[in-house]
């Protein structure tokens, strides 16, 4: 089967190609095309089908992963929305939840009201009102609510969301809106609650059913160019995007729920990321993902992903109640910009050169010094590899970026201001780590770092250090990381209802009956996308939280009858999840089931790689370049003579001693003085840094630790 993964960031396009049959693998960068990412995959497509000696109509799975719905969001340039609601609840989005992001400050600017999904003069309400067990109160008006469609149509809104109250226990009013939504105003994109979120906590429902309106147009636009592009090309099979749960939509999927795909780059790096950290023997895993705009961080415990409560699922500002995975974003990539504030402070980042101009060494009319100019000053990135030599660096640019910004600012000289800028971002991501790790019970002691993104390799082994990770993984092709975790994983759909079961109280039938509604939806889904029935996997899932308690933690349950065996896992689990979570279990408590969830799966083919070529100790064949680069040794910054190897010509069983620079073309991997790195035999180059108790040690002159 010929594969291809697509991952569109904020500076460049990643692209993988497999071909299981003859286990071919090869990879493709350039730069993202912003005013319309389409082109830049488009391209890419042609490009890397070319170069594999095939053409697009031969590929059998297109896989896309993209940050196009979260820019919108994180941009505030989406579409003018209308909302429908009930009478009396106009504001609230305006309202929230009465959270202040400072909570001692007088002084608020509420981003969520600064910047509305949603104009307060375009939220339109009617007459109508369901009440808290399903029972019409107040009858829909649809004289009213055809006045209030054309009140939207004629105020030029794109798109319109239809939001109720208890809409998720009774959609007719929703659905007659939308039916009038359609008549009066076909061109609008479309919205309804009881179609998009199912489920109970108004805000959040609100939020996120308006959300999916703001991105709907600009989305559905993308992918379906997209779409288009690639059956012009004669691909053989349709669009598949990777979701915020982790899972693959089609774009028929996509288009009606956009708001899915909020999260869709940054989660497929994490799955790429447990993808390569089992195949080098490491099941715990924490992912940094680093790229020119920001850096992703992901961790997974036995290979298995973390989901984000339903309460923390936002995006910039605003909550998106929809499942996704638990990664965590800062503003950190090899085109963060490197100043000094009016204060004084030494900042790097959260801006970004981004793709264009990009940083100053990109040599495309950029002045401000960036991460990528500091490296380059450092020796660490040689001008004439960069990109595999298909990208020349300026480093007289780089050089002049920081003499004339922050070296000049602080009195420094350059290679002191660089290593600076590499140590603050450096630092950005450990704690970034440890809000990941530490601070939700886990010990990073006890996880491999796997370093990902163009970026990822040239930070992952001095954060490796500060953290306390005893080791770097260093994927084949850690660049495009992210495309290869959208070929590692499977065609996933979630769908939820809300029961409001007590585990006391349990009407068995009842719940038996949801989940059985929702696994109909979601075989239905699978089959229409092809998938066969011994590829088909469904998993049911309960919201449990104990009574009382006003957020909910996931369960796993069986399928099958629901009986005494059955609460009684289901409140055991509870517990131990609970603990788990809050370290508290309280077994005298009453459990109840808000929500149930069911996760339709559709099994992909397992990705595999070849086992590359076996050498001995002495990696001295793969050595390019003998050079001096800037490390910090024995707390002090030195001009160290550094060995730059050829990462195509290392071979299982090569060891690199520190410092090292290997190069190939989608990344760079830095190993520090003192530390010694080994090629696996699947090509991973592991890094052993011994945990942070030792990083002191490793970094004394002349001092080689032996810990592989």
């Amino acid at each position: 089967m010929r594969r291809l993964g697509v991952d569109v960031g904020g500076t460049f396009t990643d692209l993988i190609y497999v071909d299981d049959e003859a286990g071919q693998i090869l990879v493709h960068k350039l730069p993202t095309t912003p005013d319309d990412p389409s082109q830049g995959t488009v391209q890419g497509i042609r490009e890397l089908t070319e170069l594999a000696g095939t053409q697009p109509s031969d590929l059998e799975q297109v896989f896309h992963g993209t940050t196009i719905a979260t820019n919108i969001v994180i941009e505030h340039d989406g579409a003018q929305v209308g909302l429908i609601t009930t009478e009396g609840y106009r504001d609230i989005l305006h309202i929230a939840r009465h959270k202040k992001p400072l909570n001692f400050s007088n002084y608020q600017d509420l981003p969520w009201q600064r910047y509305p999904i949603v104009r307060r003069r375009y939220r339109l309400t009617v007459p109508e009102r369901v009440t808290r067990d399903g029972s019409v109160l107040v009858p829909l008006d649809e004289e009213r609510a055809r006045e209030q469609v054309r009140r939207l149509k004629d105020a030029g809104v794109e798109a319109v969301a239809v939001c109720f109250l208890f809409s998720f226990l009774n959609p007719e009013h929703e659905a007659r809106v939308a039916e009038i939504v359609r008549e009066e105003f076909p061109d609008a994109f479309l919205s309804v609650s009881s179609e998009v979120l199912p489920q109970y906590r108004e805000y959040e429902r609100f939020s996120t059913v308006c959300l999916n309106a703001y991105i709907g147009p600009r989305v559905s636009r993308y992918v379906r160019r997209l779409e288009e592009e690639l059956a012009a090309m004669d691909v053989k099979t349709g669009l598949h995007l990777m979701t915020s749960a982790s899972g693959v939509a089609t774009a028929a999927g996509a288009v009606s729920r956009p708001v899915n795909l909020l999260m869709s780059g940054p989660v497929a790096g994490v799955v790429g990321g447990i993808w390569a950290g089992r195949q080098a023997g490491y099941d715990n895993v924490i992912t940094l993902d680093v790229g020119g705009t920001s850096a992703d961080i992901g961790l997974a415990q036995d290979g298995r992903l973390r989901m984000k409560h339903l309460l923390d699922t936002r995006v910039g500002p605003y909550q998106a109640m929809i499942p996704m995975v638990d990664v965590d974003t800062i503003g950190a990539g090899g085109g963060s910009i490197a100043y000094v504030d009016s204060g004084g402070i030494f900042r790097v980042g959260p801006r970004s050169a981004g793709a264009d101009p990009g940083p100053a060494a990109y040599g495309r009319g950029g002045t401000e010094a960036t991460a990528t100019d500091a490296m380059v000053n450092l020796g660490w990135l040689l001008p004439e590899t960069f990109l595999g030599g298909g990208m020349s660096l300026d480093a007289g640019a780089a050089r002049r970026a920081f003499e004339e910004g922050p070296a000049a600012a602080l009195g420094m000289t350059v290679e002191e201001a660089s290593m600076g800028a590499v140590q603050i971002l450096t630092h950005s991501m450990v704690q970034s780590i440890e809000e990941n790790s530490v601070r939700k019970g886990y010990d990073p002691r006890d996880f491999a770092l796997v370093a990902e993104g163009g970026a990822g390799p040239l930070f992952a082994a001095q954060i490796a250090l500060e953290a306390g990770t005893p080791w770097v993984v260093v994927p084949n092709y850690p660049g495009v990381t992210a495309a290869l975790g959208l070929l590692a994983t499977d065609m996933v759909y979630e769908y939820v209802s809300t029961v409001y079961e007590r585990l006391s109280k349990l009407d068995a039938d009842a719940l038996q009956r949801a989940f059985e509604e929702l696994e109909g939806q979601a075989r239905a889904q699978l089959e229409h996308d092809g998938i066969p029935a011994d590829q088909l996997l469904i998993q049911r899932v309960a919201d449990c939280r104990y009574l009382g308690q006003g957020y909910e933690l996931r369960v796993d349950v069986a399928s099958g009858d629901i009986d005494g065996d059955w609460v009684q896992k289901v409140r055991s689990d509870f517990h131990d999840i609970h603990e788990r979570e809050y370290s508290r279990r309280f077994e005298d408590s009453d459990i109840e089931i808000p929500n149930v969830r069911v996760r339709g799966i559709g099994l992909m083919p397992p990705l595999k790689v070849p086992e590359v070529e076996h050498g001995d100790h002495s990696s001295d064949a793969a050595v390019r370049y003998e050079r001096d680069a800037w490390f910090r040794v024995g707390g002090e910054l030195r001009q160290v003579s550094t060995r730059f190897y050829d990462r195509a010509e290392l071979k299982a069983g090569n060891r690199l001693e520190g410092p090292a620079i290997v190069n190939q073309y989608d990344s760079t991997t830095v190993v520090p003085p003192g530390l010694i790195a080994r090629i696996d035999r699947f090509g991973n180059i592991v890094i052993g840094t011994g945990g942070a108790a030792e990083a002191e040690l490793l970094t004394v002159p002349g001092t080689v630790k032996e810990v592989l």
